[in-house]
């Protein structure tokens, strides 16, 4: 199902009605997409992708254009927004994306989280869809305070073969392998649909992790597409049959898009039969930016790169009980901030010597606060940035971004200075303009990763910057 985008009334500069905190704790619905670029939306200019859904959600509430992912990998913005910390404050945090499975790769079982202090709270708690974050016996959403859990623990699946990326079956009913039929944007809508509807008398927390528009590149008519791959597995034709480097296109991806909003109007549609949409407190966003099919414009990069395109990313709110429709903001964030946003909204908070990375910005949101003005950081093996305000430091001494759009520009330089509220292309480097500026920047960046796990020299993602004078490698074209 899908519902009409209001039409009739144009965005406004969010405004908080200063009413302050409803009587009651609201539900909380975190609906998270993979791989989705900042402008795959209609809301936020697709051109070619139509999200009535998604739309309509963000007209109802806030749309957010400065949203950041905690990471520009999906495993360790999972991390931080289970933990309410940096991903390098794991030692699991430092695989980028998470791959290895064993004992070490895994949000430990006495860390708090998210579900567990929502849970401790007194709410109900569900995951549905993917998880990424360390594999069983030792890691699973249920271990992490998570009630229920129905989905995949790999990094992707096969949308009908429901096999992981070693060709592995990896489709769980808690920690208790299942076989299913169906596709799967379409399974986890209607268990999240079957949830939301439930009776109770507690508030709930639900995590829908949508796989899509993750690869590979299959729509609800290819089925015959999923069988190949699976066939390519047990033949070893190659060796990661679902990465899909021969399949995909534009219209379908738009496909895979367009799917996903459909199952979340569904979702939606539950809601409000249940009568709890006024309560709920509903946010959406991708892990971090897109990738190959997706539309990242007019941010430059993608996943894997702490550019715009690899971070920034479509953010929408609502909360009707809360919040008035029809508001657009500015105000830079990063998935961290919503966490500890959540946990305020459920009437707790951070467990003692376990220190939130992000701000609540509900003082803003519901008493008229001003914005807590807070930096943004990021550290991945390959490259650091900060953002303050209007100025984003990035430091690099790559030659080329890792997944192959950016090329570098000046091969003896490292840092870069970008005012992203008018150059999200990154193309104007200011920093020999600002060079106090910088060295603040600098200096604060510096402050938060020495409190980090180190990576360690060997980490594959680690730059391997070339020989000055000596040409890099080509750049591929961002397909914008």
């Amino acid at each position: 199902m899908t519902f009409p985008v209001p039409q009739a009334a144009e965005e406004r500069p969010f405004a908080s009605r200063r009413a302050g905190r409803p009587a009651e704790r609201p539900n909380l619905l975190f609906i998270l997409a993979d791989d989705l670029g900042w402008a795959d939306l209609g809301c936020f200019g697709s051109p070619h992708i139509s999200t009535p859904n998604l739309d309509r959600l963000g007209a109802e509430g806030i749309r957010f254009t400065d949203a950041y992912a905690g990471s520009s990998w999906c495993s360790p913005t999972r991390f931080s927004l289970y933990t309410g910390r940096t991903p390098g404050r794991l030692e699991c945090g430092l695989e980028e994306p998470l791959r290895t499975r064993n004992e070490a790769n895994g949000i430990p079982a006495d860390h708090p989280t998210l579900p567990s202090m929502l849970l401790d709270a007194g709410y109900d708690t569900a995951m549905f869809g993917k998880w990424h974050c360390g594999w069983l016996p030792w890691y699973s959403p249920l271990k992490i305070g998570f009630q229920r859990f129905f989905g995949n623990l790999d990094g992707a699946i096969d949308y009908f073969e429901h096999i992981g990326t070693l060709g592995e079956e990896d489709l769980y009913e808690g920690e208790t392998p299942v076989e299913m039929t169906g596709y799967y944007t379409d399974l986890l809508a209607d268990r999240a649909a079957d949830y939301i509807t439930e009776e109770r008398d507690r508030p709930f927390y639900l995590q829908l992790n949508f796989t899509a528009p993750h690869w590979p590149w299959e729509g609800r008519g290819d089925a015959a597409v999923a069988a190949q791959i699976r066939a390519d597995y047990e033949a070893g034709v190659q060796p990661f049959p679902l990465l899909h480097l021969d399949g995909g296109s534009l219209a379908k991806y738009a496909e895979l898009v367009e799917t996903m909003d459909e199952a979340i109007g569904r979702v939606l549609e539950a809601l409000a039969a249940s009568g709890k949409a006024d309560d709920t407190l509903v946010l959406f966003c991708s892990d971090n930016g897109g990738e190959r099919w997706s539309m990242n414009w007019p941010h430059v990069g993608e996943k894997g790169d702490l550019t715009e395109g690899g971070i920034r990313v479509p953010f929408l709110l609502r909360w009707p009980a809360a919040i008035d429709p029809h508001q657009v903001s500015a105000d830079p964030n990063i998935t961290m901030d919503w966490t500890a946003t959540m946990l305020d909204a459920g009437g707790t908070g951070p467990t003692e010597g376990y220190p939130l990375d992000g701000v609540s910005l509900l003082p803003w949101l519901l008493d008229g606060a001003d914005y807590p003005e807070h930096d943004l950081f990021w550290r991945i093996a390959s490259q650091g940035a900060l953002r303050r305000g209007r100025w984003k430091y990035l430091r690099d001494g790559r030659d080329r971004a890792l997944m192959g759009n950016w090329p570098r520009r000046f091969w003896s330089k490292n840092e870069f200075l970008y005012d992203v509220t008018v150059d999200g292309r990154e193309a104007a480097d200011l920093s020999r303009h600002q060079p106090e500026l910088v060295g603040e920047l600098r200096a604060a960046w510096d402050r938060l990763d020495i409190d980090l796990v180190p990576y360690p020299d060997d980490h594959p993602n680690r730059p391997r910057p070339p020989q000055h004078g000596a040409p890099g490698r080509p750049a591929v074209s961002q397909a914008d």
